[in-house]
């Protein structure tokens, strides 16, 4: 066992609850807020921007990353020139970051790109760093949560971060990636906690099922070559029936290749980042003092689906400094048709207080 989890009480908001703890939180005068967030194709992209801006005004300063990919479509640039003027439009002043995501030899750099940005950023001014996750991919977005993490842990003085995601799985659903044929690890994510000197642990891969996903965890799980695999399906979630189209499209993965014992699939609440985070780091305390004489366990996440649930893993990743794998996207592909007619007020918006003052002072490292 490796003690009390960091977030064992964590606190966290949703749906209403995000914009009146916004609200309330942010009105005080002596708070200045640095908000990070995507400013790209995805129509969540200004789901935060406002809410924040109408409480805080001038003392919200906006960075605004943009993913840079090679020769991307027409619709996804005019798409994304649209929800940066729309952010634009509400602020005073913002800047922007172009981030490639892959270098000349197609080699994946974006989150390391990110954080060369980022690292020049003065940070003393703010109280209070909010990463909107919303429309980052998690090959951009992990990279930024951990370096502001440690940068609060190493600040003299007290600095808040914040995570902010508005999420839609059916949104998710019908953005398709593009992927590359590379499996990677997010930079920062490299892992290796649980290794015992020359012997291999025990690897146990935590997919995270998802629709139209599978050649990338085909190319992931070849890529761990896991011992065991535990597959991650939403449950509860907003649509009963995703669980067993999930299992369905996954069959032969699940009988035949990963050889899931069915008494092994996680299930996890699709609204509750905290559900799969506790759940994940529960799965590790129980495995540890089985496989500690044997080369020690490790625990390898790939999070490809729900925004939410990403989160959760995030989050684990984070504390246990597990290898979290990925397959990057070279574009996207879009059913515009379906995209335009969502209903941005089914949006399932939560908020995770990641570190500083609410929180004792002997918990705030890891």
């Amino acid at each position: 066992m490796k003690g009390r989890p960091r977030w064992d009480q964590c606190v966290d908001h949703k749906d209403g609850g995000v914009p009146s703890f916004i609200n309330e939180y942010f009105s005080s005068p002596d708070r200045c807020c640095l908000l990070i967030a995507g400013a790209g194709f995805d129509p969540r992209t200004p789901s935060f921007c406002k809410i924040l801006y109408d409480t805080l005004n001038a003392r919200l300063h906006v960075i605004l990353i943009r993913e840079e990919r090679p020769n991307p479509d027409v619709n996804l640039v005019k798409r994304a020139d649209h929800n940066l003027h729309s952010i634009q439009s509400l602020l005073t002043t913002s800047k922007i970051i172009k981030v490639d995501i892959f270098a000349e030899d197609n080699a994946i750099v974006g989150g390391r790109n990110v954080i060369s940005e980022l690292r020049s950023e003065t940070l003393g001014a703010y109280t209070d760093i909010v990463i909107d996750l919303s429309a980052l991919s998690i090959g951009v977005s992990f990279p930024i949560v951990r370096f502001m993490y440690e940068s609060a842990q190493r600040s003299d003085a007290p600095l808040n971060v914040h995570l902010l995601v508005a999420s839609d799985p059916g949104l998710d659903h019908i953005i398709t990636p593009i992927s590359s044929d590379v499996v990677n690890k997010i930079h920062g994510f490299k892992g290796g906690a649980g290794l015992h000197g020359e012997t291999e642990p025990a690897k146990l891969w935590l997919p995270q099922l998802s629709i139209k996903r599978k050649d990338d965890l085909r190319r992931i799980y070849d890529a761990v070559d896991p011992h065991d695999t535990c597959p991650i399906l939403p449950f509860p979630s907003r649509d009963p029936k995703i669980g067993d189209r999930l299992a369905f499209e996954f069959l032969a993965e699940l009988e035949d290749i990963w050889e899931v014992d069915t008494r092994n699939i996680v299930y996890a609440d699709e609204e509750n980042p905290l559900d799969l985070y506790r759940t994940i780091l529960r799965i590790d305390d129980e495995r540890q003092p089985v496989f500690e004489d044997f080369g020690g366990s490790l625990l390898v996440l790939s999070p490809l689906g729900s925004k939410v649930l990403a989160l959760g893993a995030l989050m684990a990743a984070l504390e246990r400094d597990f290898p979290v794998y990925y397959v990057e996207a070279l574009g996207y592909d879009v059913d515009w048709e379906k995209a335009d007619e969502a209903d941005p007020g089914v949006l399932a918006m939560r908020h995770i207080w990641l570190c500083g003052d609410a929180y004792p002072s002997d918990l705030s490292s890891i």
